[in-house]
């Protein structure tokens, strides 16, 4: 998938041979700007179980119109559109920057079982020294318990808990690339530290609000239903390679393995 990048909207004047002085300003305005603008970028995937049936988790996430504001909380959320909303995700400061992010998402209709969520320009919106770019992709497999080593039972289910015949597991994949245009004030940093804080940054914040947001669906799922929410292992989330989507770190992520294959499946961006 490919990501805009925020300063392609500044393209260089063709060279007009009756005003040198004016083209070297202008090309010395775009030469700042570059060296102004930083991507960072993030990528990660994960999973969370639900038990109960494919279909009933369908069902629940189709109605995102109803577990959509109560599990983005703290974040504050407004409609746009049908399928679209705005967040507010909050304030982050990294060398002596802050910045408010604020996002405008869409949930795409589901496509054989396969859920994706991007971001798409804010309606009316200036532009604001920043530019995010996200995308969610979010599989749905259903797995009959029978299938799961007797092992491997304890770490799913609680000892007196009521065993389901099936389970749905949700793997997602997360790509997310920020670009900022940066202050002069900051730019006076050496480049590859400002890239290795902002990369480190966006990782931390991915870290923090994806269990959390995870957990939230999660239990709001089962309670909506009278069901026993999972324990943490039944969610997880693994950080990936920038280039290659290798994994670099794991977090809350046991090795199911299953009779039959393993229930974790790559989902392409």
């Amino acid at each position: 998938m490919g990501f805009q990048i925020l300063n392609n909207h500044h393209a260089i004047d063709p060279i007009n041979s009756q005003s040198p002085t004016l083209t070297a300003k202008k090309l010395s305005t775009h030469s700042q700007e570059k060296q102004n603008s930083f991507e960072f970028n993030a990528f990660f995937s994960g999973y969370v179980d639900m038990f109960s049936s494919l279909t009933t988790v369908a069902e629940y996430l189709a109605a995102h119109e109803n577990w959509f504001y109560r599990c983005a909380q703290p974040m504050t959320v407004e409609p746009f559109c049908k399928d679209g909303y705005l967040l507010n995700v909050g304030k982050f400061n990294s060398l002596g920057y802050e910045v408010e992010p604020k996002i405008a998402v869409v949930l795409e209709p589901p496509q054989n079982n396969l859920y994706v969520m991007r971001t798409v320009p804010i309606p009316n919106d200036d532009f604001s020294g920043y530019e995010v770019q996200y995308k969610s992709s979010m599989e749905l497999n259903e797995i009959a318990t029978d299938k799961i080593k007797m092992s491997l039972r304890d770490k799913i289910f609680a000892s007196r808990q009521m065993v389901p015949e099936i389970i749905t597991r949700l793997n997602w994949q997360l790509d997310l690339v920020v670009s900022v245009d940066f202050p002069d004030f900051v730019t006076k940093l050496p480049r590859n530290l400002i890239q290795k804080s902002g990369n480190s940054l966006l990782s931390q914040i991915v870290r923090q609000v994806s269990p959390k947001l995870s957990y939230k669906v999660q239990q709001d799922f089962h309670l909506s239903h009278g069901l026993t929410i999972p324990y943490k292992n039944c969610r997880g989330l693994t950080q990936l390679d920038s280039k290659n989507h290798s994994c670099l770190s794991k977090e809350n992520q046991p090795n199911f393995e299953l009779e039959h294959g393993a229930i974790i499946s790559t989902i392409a961006s």
